[in-house]
């Protein structure tokens, strides 16, 4: 069996949930804002493992070359049709970001979502981010979003559960493994007198094991903030934002 985001049952199933309409309308304000805070000045953007496009769409509809990149045909066709109706023309790669590199072709790289960490290989992850380093030109910028693990100490909770506007229920069931490494979950959906469930692993960081595989991969200046606004990386922080420059 592969690794459980190889499987395209599960982007489908929870498409609707993790990608909801107003999951994708706060898209505009972010892209505004991560933009403002790398300064960016224009010129080749990748999201790495884009998923819907959400962010690709926009930043393809303020005038920038856009490439996303993400591993399943569900979500790349997602993508593709909101680029459509945007009227905008992105280039859509499905490829596993442990393979994607395109030496020296951009000027700004995003992993959005938390999208970095899947893999049970520590050493998978330093990967991507050797990619990432060199797709970048010299100067370029990549902006890391991820929910940080001190956040994740404070607000830990073993099981939750959420009505969805549907009428579905979602639980969710988490357990923090390997020395405080990875997060395991359980992701329940309930409906219409049908249970689907899913297993799901991810790794997670602290600010400064970020900072650290981001320095090992060749980034020579790492700054860390607890949103895209630029608050410090603190106890109030929110996400874990790394902007790293090479």
């Amino acid at each position: 069996m592969g690794d459980w985001f190889e499987d395209e049952s599960f982007w489908s199933t929870f498409y609707p949930y993790m990608f909801s309409e107003g999951n994708l309308e706060l898209a505009e304000e972010q892209v505004e804002k991560l933009l403002h805070l790398v300064d960016f000045q224009g010129g080749a953007v990748l999201d790495l493992a884009c998923g819907p496009g959400r962010h690709s769409v926009l930043l393809a509809g303020r005038g920038y070359q856009v490439t996303g990149v993400d591993l399943t045909p569900y979500l790349l066709d997602k993508a593709r049709q909101r680029a459509a109706s945007a009227g905008v023309e992105v280039e859509w790669i499905q490829a596993d970001m442990r393979r994607f590199v395109r030496p020296q072709a951009f000027d700004l790289a995003l992993s959005m979502f938390t999208s970095f960490g899947y893999f049970e290989d520590r050493d998978d992850d330093r990967l991507v981010l050797r990619n990432l380093h060199r797709s970048l030109k010299p100067g370029g910028r990549l902006v890391i979003d991820v929910v940080g693990k001190e956040w994740l100490a404070q607000h830990f909770q073993a099981t939750n559960s959420e009505e969805l506007a549907d009428g579905a229920l979602m639980v969710q069931r988490r357990a923090i493994v390997d020395d405080w490494s990875r997060i395991q979950n359980e992701w329940i959906l309930l409906k219409e007198g049908r249970a689907t469930a899913f297993q799901l692993e991810h790794t997670i960081y602290s600010g400064q094991e970020l900072k650290d595989r981001l320095r090992e991969a060749g980034f020579e200046r790492v700054r860390l903030y607890g949103d895209l606004d630029g608050n410090a990386y603190d106890m109030n922080a929110k996400r874990l934002i790394a902007v790293a420059q090479k």
